[in-house]
């Protein structure tokens, strides 16, 4: 991680973290998580694990929030306040709908890279409050639907919480050997396939059943990782870029 600019305004600085630093950390977080509360890891992980990991982290974490009064789709709010823990607050409209499970767990771990990552911004601000703005202000970031998993990189906060859900629930060791079990069962030799294709679809699949998560989720998370690609032919490289 590097300090750079923040282009938004938002603050005089903000973190800059390359891909396989976001996946680096995620991993050692959640699996760390797994194997202190049980003694293995499995996947995929349970909701009521995710909950658990997000209540060690917040003062408070809110799943029956009504967010209905939220301009746009607003499905997760992470409240900041300097010099504390920060707040969660996942819309009821997710966690009372079994039928948005997949949702409901996505926003849970975008809200815990929030968390996670952002927390600091804050706390540096207490310690410095001329370098960042309203110290003593509560600041809340407002996640909407259509930027939990798929957020453009204009908004680093929100690209960084997306990209993070993803590695939480995929964290990217297992999302490898799951790729890798998939090519050896189908005989496959080359690892990049077109989404729409009968191999991109068929991983999509495994990896969302594997690892408990919607199919939208999975084929973000394996475009990210360059094991998917948009179009109609395959290039032809490698697992993960791997010869």
């Amino acid at each position: 991680m590097k300090w750079v600019k923040d282009s938004t305004g938002r603050f005089p600085q903000r973190p800059y973290y390359l891909p396989n630093e976001l996946d680096a950390e995620c991993e050692h977080i959640i699996l760390s998580f797994l194997q202190n509360r049980h003694g293995r890891v499995e996947f995929p992980i349970s909701t009521d694990d995710l909950t658990v990991l997000i209540e060690t982290a917040v003062d408070d974490l809110d799943l029956y929030a009504d967010l209905s009064q939220e301009e746009g789709e607003v499905e997760g709010v992470t409240d900041f306040f300097p010099g504390k823990r920060p707040k969660v607050r996942i819309s009821g409209a997710l966690s009372e709908a079994p039928q948005l499970q997949n949702r409901f767990r996505t926003t849970l771990t975008h809200e815990f890279g929030h968390v996670h990552f952002h927390t600091m911004m804050f706390e540096i601000g207490k310690q410095t409050p001329s370098l960042f703005p309203s110290p003593n202000k509560i600041q809340s970031n407002k996640c909407k639907r259509e930027s939990i998993v798929n957020a453009g990189q204009t908004d680093w906060m929100e690209w960084q919480a997306g990209y993070s859900c993803g590695a939480f629930l995929m964290p990217i060791g297992a999302l490898r050997e799951a790729t890798r079990n998939f090519l050896t069962q189908n005989g496959l030799s080359v690892g990049k396939f077109a989404v729409n294709s009968h191999e991109g679809q068929g991983l999509i699949s495994k990896v969302a059943t594997a690892f408990g998560t919607s199919k939208d989720a999975a084929r973000v998370r394996l475009i990210q990782q360059g094991v998917l690609f948009e179009g109609g032919v395959s290039p032809g490289t490698s697992l993960f870029g791997s010869p």
